[in-house]
C-alpha cells in the first residue's frame, strides 16, 4: 500500500507574509500555517496549493538570463478572454512584468503568454487555458 502524499511547489522568500498574501489575492485564495514557523500554504480557489517558505538568504531569480536558460516558474492559466484581465490584476497587485514576445496569434500583437515577476522576484506567466473539447 502505498503512502498518501500531496505534493506542494514552494517558493522561498525573505519576507514569506507578503509573497503569500499576493499569491492569495492573484488565485482568490487562502492562506493557513503549513506547520512550523517557516512554512505558509496558499490554497487557491481552484485547489492548487503553492507553498512560501522562509529564506533568509533568499536571493531572487534571473529571468530570463541573457542566454535564454529556462528556469522553473509558475505557469498560471485563465480563460482566453480573461487574459488582459488577468495581467492587469496581476500588475494591480505587485507584479512587475518581463519582457513579452509578439507571438503572432492575436490580432491585437499583444502575446498570448505573459510574463512576469512576483513582489519577491519569482517568475510566473499567465497563459490563455486551452479549450475544452
Amino acid at each position: 500500500m502505498t503512502v498518501p502524499k500531496t505534493g506542494v511547489l514552494v517558493l522561498d522568500s525573505t519576507d514569506p507574509e507578503p509573497l503569500a498574501r499576493f499569491y492569495a489575492a492573484l488565485f482568490d485564495g487562502t492562506v493557513e500555517p503549513g506547520g512550523g514557523d517557516d512554512l505558509l500554504l496558499v490554497t487557491a480557489a481552484g485547489g492548487v496549493v503553492l507553498g512560501i517558505a522562509r529564506d533568509p538568504g533568499h536571493a531572487p531569480p534571473s529571468w530570463p538570463r541573457p542566454e535564454d536558460s529556462q528556469q522553473s516558474h509558475l505557469w498560471i492559466l485563465v480563460a482566453p478572454d480573461a487574459l488582459d484581465e488577468a495581467e492587469r490584476e496581476a500588475v494591480s497587485l505587485g507584479a512587475r512584468p518581463v519582457t513579452a514576445e509578439n507571438n503572432g496569434t492575436r490580432t491585437d500583437r499583444r502575446t498570448d503568454v505573459r510574463r512576469f515577476m512576483d513582489p519577491a522576484g519569482h517568475a510566473f506567466v499567465l497563459s490563455p487555458r486551452a479549450p475544452s473539447p
